[in-house]
């Protein structure tokens, strides 16, 4: 007998304070049903709004097993294709799909993908602080957990906190998060001078610039962030000139990762095919799940570009166990993002807090021990929802702040 959609939900939750969605799909086979992420957190009703006005009446009474036919359907239906809330609506329910046919086959996901390349995913860690020896700190104590990769940032992305414009602005400047690309720079190299001055060259250091600074400006920082032997270098250029990346392949030997933004093939596919970056970064609900994800990985290998999906903490566990499966078998993984939800008797302090409402709904996520990241090996994507403790906290509908970056003149810039 087919296995036939039946109802296609959508369950909104914040248990750390950051807006969840969730899909689940369930299924004419008693007890049959999918869990997927379709998280876009501060558009969260948007997405909610299409999946339940738009998709779910697309969806109920088709066979769930036929998943690649169900993301063209959905994505072909709207006409107008690959936007991120879109995008984020069809990853909920194809990540679901993927959900269902592990548990048809009593696999994992990863068996699913052709089985595993290696046993545990290597994942690297945020190491912030308001100064190099606080860093620092952050840096060992990461690397006495086993994690060999650790990106660092000084004050964030290098803006101030949300506010009024400091005295450079003109007056009746808005409120932002104001940026001195100059100074941030400036910073950023005195902050990997001292770090591989009192830690050396054994630990790999990670640094995301976040598309804030001018492409022209990201050749000569990047050129001067050599000496200092990142394993990788996030964002340089923001995605609307990607272009700019020829330029800066020609200057520099800093391996280049690029892709948290995307959302549509063209963003990525000259960068690949032109070997213009190293890693590829995107977060996989933001394309659409599953589906097109293997197909980006599958893509990147032939041209020697390894993934380092996005792993942040806006996104539901239910994304990160399937960043964890497609990682084991992918020949072409490089590391994972991962934002630090440890077990409830992994004991940390952690810069983020504890992760217990978080476990108790989102049971069965992935288990971290000594820097590595292990799937759980029960069918599908291994996650589960516990819709009454879902329920518990609520998602709030405000405006979001942090990406109201500005420059010192006032004027807007990419976040």
């Amino acid at each position: 007998m087919a296995t036939i959609i039946t109802d296609v939900k959508v369950i909104l939750t914040a248990p750390e304070g950051i807006n969840l969605v969730v899909v689940k799909i369930v299924t004419n086979q008693d007890g049959l049903y999918g869990l997927g992420c379709a998280t876009f957190a501060y558009r969260h009703l948007a997405v909610k709004c299409v999946i339940e006005e738009y998709l779910k009446p697309l969806l109920i009474g088709r066979c769930a097993e036929n998943i690649e036919e169900l993301w063209q359907l959905m994505h072909q239906n709207g006409y107008w294709r690959n936007g991120p809330i879109e995008n984020n609506a069809i990853s909920g329910i194809d990540m679901a799909l993927w959900d269902i046919k592990g548990k048809m086959a009593n696999m994992p996901l990863y068996q699913l993908l052709g089985g595993k390349c290696r046993e545990a995913v290597p994942v690297y860690r945020h190491a912030e602080g308001k100064d190099l020896d606080e860093i620092c700190e952050n840096i060992q104590r990461f690397h006495e957990m086993g994690i060999r990769h650790i990106r660092c940032q000084c004050g964030g992305y290098g803006g101030s906190g949300y506010g009024k414009a400091p005295g450079t602005a003109p007056r009746g400047a808005e409120d932002g998060v104001y940026l001195d690309s100059r100074k941030y720079m400036r910073d950023t190299v005195k902050l990997f001078e001292g770090i591989r001055s009192k830690l050396g060259f054994e630990i790999e250091l990670i640094h995301d610039i976040h598309e804030r600074i001018s492409p022209r400006e990201a050749i000569g920082f990047v050129k001067e962030l050599e000496p200092y032997k990142l394993f990788f270098v996030e964002d340089a250029i923001p995605l609307e000139q990607g272009t700019w990346y020829r330029k800066l392949r020609e200057q520099t030997t800093t391996p280049l990762a690029q892709g948290e933004l995307f959302n549509n093939p063209a963003e990525w596919k000259y960068l690949i095919t032109e070997q213009l970056i190293d890693f590829i970064r995107v977060h996989l609900s933001q394309i659409g799940g599953i589906t097109p994800a293997r197909k980006l990985q599958i893509l990147a290998e032939q041209f020697g570009v390894k993934t380092a999906w996005h792993g942040p903490g806006d996104m539901s566990p239910l994304a990160h166990a399937a960043n964890i499966h497609i990682d084991l078998a992918a020949p072409n993984f490089g590391v994972q993002e991962w934002s630090g939800i440890e077990p409830p008797n992994f004991v940390i302090q952690d810069l983020k807090g504890p992760h217990g409402a978080l476990l108790e709904v989102f049971p069965g996520l992935p288990e971290f021990s000594d820097g590595y990241v292990y799937a759980n090996d029960r069918p599908g994507l291994g996650v589960d929802l516990n819709e009454k403790e879902a329920a518990k906290y609520p998602c709030e509908n405000t405006v979001t702040t942090w990406t109201q970056t500005r420059n010192v003149d006032g004027s807007l810039q990419t976040p």
